[in-house]
């Protein structure tokens, strides 16, 4: 990789950063308009969860390891990169009780981890002046914790999305969601890739993939809250009805 082409996707985090605050304020904004859905609340606290984990990849960029930025970026990225996203999900497609249970037992098990984060002392040596990588961690057992949450965050996020699809597809006035669905689970596999590369050693390739995540899940909220043409068809011909008999 030339030194052009590593410089551009170090600074991908940025481009990432802002496109998941203006995504979480769009799903706070529909929330509001509604004035109810527990998922939404979860799915917007998943995308500032997103942003403040490439808003730590960007700051490195720019300025360098820092200590307290590394933290932050495991916490938010290695623990809660999908985590809230995957209990949006939860809450659209299960019964309340049964998605209350499943957040009282994994939230405890996330303040754990991210407890032991902060407390694990860290490996100087192993620091690189611009990258990001859970091996400074002297406590390597920490890291045992992400696998486990991402993947609860797989089955349920993108399990979710794909039952969703499942049931969507057979409908023609919920072809909409169905293909929304899909670019959302394709959205969601993504950044799981690229925490693999990372591991060793390729953290650019999360990077990226973080960035075409974002945008796919984005795409796929879109067809999902889009008003079936159906629907549509027969809003204008009320509309017209109503215009004709004013």
């Amino acid at each position: 990789m030339n030194a052009i082409m590593q410089n551009f996707i170090s600074h991908i985090p940025i481009l990432t950063t802002i496109f998941a605050l203006v995504f979480a304020l769009e799903v706070l904004r529909r929330y509001r308009t509604k004035g109810k859905g527990t998922h939404l609340l979860w799915w917007a606290a998943g995308m500032l969860m997103y942003g403040a984990g490439t808003f730590a990849e960007g700051f490195v960029t720019l300025f360098g390891w820092n200590e307290t930025i590394f933290r932050w970026w495991y916490i938010t990225g290695a623990l809660l990169g999908g985590m809230p996203l995957a209990q949006g999900t939860v809450y659209l497609l299960m019964k309340r009780k049964l998605a209350d249970r499943l957040t009282f037992t994994v939230v405890p098990i996330i303040l754990i981890a991210a407890a032991c984060v902060l407390l694990s002392p860290i490996d100087f040596a192993l620091v690189e002046p611009y990258r990001l990588s859970g091996k400074v961690l002297q406590w390597q057992w920490v890291r045992l914790f992400s696998p486990f949450i991402n993947t609860y965050a797989f089955v349920f996020l993108v399990g979710g999305a794909i039952l969703s699809a499942y049931r969507f597809h057979k409908n023609h006035n919920t072809r909409h969601r169905f293909i929304g669905n899909v670019y959302i689970a394709l959205g969601a596999l993504l950044p799981g890739i690229g925490g693999t590369f990372t591991r060793f050693g390729y953290t650019e390739v999360l990077y990226v993939t973080e960035l075409l995540g974002i945008v796919l899940i984005y795409v796929g909220y879109r067809f999902c809250i889009r008003t079936p043409l159906a629907a549509q068809t027969r809003t204008q011909h009320t509309a017209a009805f109503a215009e004709q008999h004013a």
